[in-house]
């Protein structure tokens, strides 16, 4: 990871405190079956937009998908009349599937994750035995971003930042000053994303952590989901380096790294995997996309027995 593209993020970020045209308006849409938040970030200016994190509803007992959650940001979209340029995946999720191929196809926008999807890929074609038809150099997807790679939203600069440790393809996007982190971080009362799934580093997320929060303390932080924590009865999806710096449970100031791995690596052991995890890892490795049907026209998702 490379700290001229920390720099320049900074700056950037400074600069969008210094001219609020260069601040994304946001909007965020919390799908409360998967706790997920998916944002809409557009530029006043040139109301270009990108979406990130999108969620496709999955009732797992049937199998059956349906797209409320992401119906709600096509209407959005329609109404603000806002021209969508960007389809942004945070990483491979493992609790939800993505919607970003049915956006697409009803308002358009490049589909893009971080480059080390392919490293996930590869993990998991192996986990879910995907055979050779199934590709692992992360073609699947329109644009794959390397740490530092700028690029704009509408006339917003923005610019995306590798924080492995959740996964190895954990990106974050800043646009303007605003940052959308995926899983890194939750709201400072319920502290940090796992790191016990395959790829996933507990001393990597640490480092990552810390290199978010060393970006300026307005930044405003823009969370993938929120699980209310105990006396908290709203659920919550912004806040800022601030208060992560000064108030997460887990990874204040002054938490130092074995302490935090040790914290983390416990904790996680006391976890269950997430509900959605066998068909939400299947289907955004393949970016969204259902695996290919069989010779009867049916779609299937394995799960792999004692594997997980």
């Amino acid at each position: 990871m490379s700290d001229t593209a920390l720099a320049a993020a900074t700056a950037q970020i400074e600069k969008a405190r210094r001219d609020s045209a260069l601040r994304p308006v946001v909007r965020t849409f919390f799908d409360e079956e998967t706790f997920t938040a998916t944002h809409v970030a557009y530029d006043p200016t040139t109301r270009k937009a990108a979406v990130i994190d999108s969620v496709l509803n999955y009732e797992a007992a049937s199998g059956r998908t349906r797209n409320s959650s992401a119906q709600a940001v096509v209407d959005y979209v329609r109404q603000e009349k806002l021209e969508v340029g960007w389809q942004l995946e945070t990483h491979a999720h493992a609790d939800h599937l993505s919607a970003a191929p049915w956006l697409q196809e009803q308002i358009g926008g490049k589909l893009a994750i971080g480059a080390d999807i392919r490293r996930v890929q590869d993990v998991f074609g192996k986990i879910f035995n995907a055979g050779t038809a199934f590709a692992r150099d992360g073609s699947q997807f329109d644009q794959l971003f390397h740490d530092g790679e700028t690029f704009t939203v509408g006339s917003l600069p923005a610019i995306a930042l590798s924080v492995p440790g959740h996964t190895p393809a954990d990106m974050a996007y800043i646009i303007g000053d605003a940052a959308f982190i995926g899983d890194t971080l939750f709201m400072p009362d319920y502290g940090t994303a796992r790191a016990d799934f395959p790829g996933g580093d507990a001393r990597q997320l640490y480092h990552s952590i810390r290199r978010l929060l060393s970006l300026p303390p307005e930044t405003r932080l823009f969370l993938c989901h929120d699980y209310k924590a105990p006396g908290r009865d709203q659920f919550a999806w912004e806040t800022t380096v601030a208060a992560e710096r000064s108030g997460n449970i887990h990874v204040h100031e002054g938490v130092p790294e074995d302490e935090f791995v040790a914290m983390r690596t416990n904790r996680d052991k006391t976890l269950g995997l997430p509900n959605l995890i066998m068909p939400s890892v299947q289907i955004n490795i393949r970016a969204g996309h259902m695996p290919e049907p069989e010779d009867n026209g049916v779609s299937y998702i394995k799960i792999p027995v004692n594997r997980l």
